[in-house]
């Protein structure tokens, strides 16, 4: 029999003192020097770390996010901030996707800021986050970006371990964006899932049965090419659902699907076709993202 699902209301206490619970921190400033980005002001605590491969040849300097825990568990907080000065040019991934297994009650946090300078590129474009059946999940994602600076940044979210045939049946999620164009409030978004689940996933007005989810945004000038970049990929993935709109000076899309695998390729081709366009970069994510 499966077990009984846990109360999952947002109030639960936080863990008792005599279990571990990471609070790992990281920052990481990227600036020009002489037309050459470089990171520096780094900081990290455990279970965060960075990691900084060669770039590839016409690539921007990469960074990659490691967590050492293995994956979160309940009560975990990750705190990431993440800034480009102007003339930066940098792409932060992740080594793997993020792992946030089943929660006794306490919620699992990971907490982004990022802010990007005019004239400055950033790339935010980790690989997914799955959520174990029972995970509970709270993220949030501030950007303050400055008037000439440019933002690509995704996120995505995979319901269950589909391989092992779960499925996200009781949890909670919480996802915020926050994104301040000169200080000033531009746009904001948030998505909850709280019990009961499954209501929530059969509407077909809702996630209609989708195994994985994901956002794009790209923030600053370009968002009529970035939308355009964006149909084109949606034409070469029928399966997937995903719609693209311009909203002033931000560009979202959104992808959702039944197939989690079908849906990491879209956005990787969407991610690809987008920096291509807009910054001359190769279509080709960081290779971590085909292993």
């Amino acid at each position: 029999m499966p077990p009984v699902p846990p109360d999952v209301t947002w109030s639960q206490p936080s863990p008792p003192a005599c279990l571990q619970r990471s609070d790992g921190a990281g920052r990481l400033r990227f600036v020009a020097d002489h037309g050459r980005t470089q990171a520096t002001g780094l900081y990290q605590s455990d279970p965060v770390r960075f990691l900084f491969p060669l770039p590839e040849r016409g690539e921007p300097l990469p960074a990659i996010l490691v967590t050492t825990s293995g994956g979160l568990a309940g009560g975990d907080r990750v705190r990431i901030s993440l800034a480009a000065e102007p003339g930066a040019v940098a792409t932060v991934s992740t080594q793997a996707a993020e792992k946030v297994y089943r929660s006794t009650g306490p919620v699992t946090r990971f907490d982004t800021t990022i802010a990007v300078a005019a004239g400055a590129w950033l790339e935010w474009l980790p690989q997914e986050t799955i959520l174990f059946d029972g995970a509970r999940f709270a993220r949030t994602t501030e950007v303050d970006l400055a008037a000439g600076g440019r933002l690509l940044a995704i996120e995505m979210l995979v319901f269950g371990r589909r391989a092992r045939g779960e499925a996200f049946s009781y949890g909670a999620l919480r996802d915020d964006w926050r994104l301040r164009i000169d200080g000033r409030l531009t746009w904001a978004d948030a998505l909850r899932l709280d019990e009961p689940l499954a209501p929530l996933f059969a509407a077909r007005a809702g996630l209609d049965g989708a195994a994985a989810m994901a956002t794009l945004i790209l923030a600053g000038e370009g968002g009529a090419i970035a939308r355009d970049a964006i149909r084109d990929a949606a034409e070469a993935h029928p399966a997937v659902r995903i719609g693209a709109s311009v909203l002033g000076p931000v560009m979202v899309a959104r992808f959702l699907g039944r197939d989690a695998r079908a849906l990491r390729d879209a956005v990787v081709q969407a991610v690809g076709l987008v920096r291509n366009r807009l910054a001359g970069l190769s279509e080709r994510l960081p290779d971590l993202w085909y292993g």
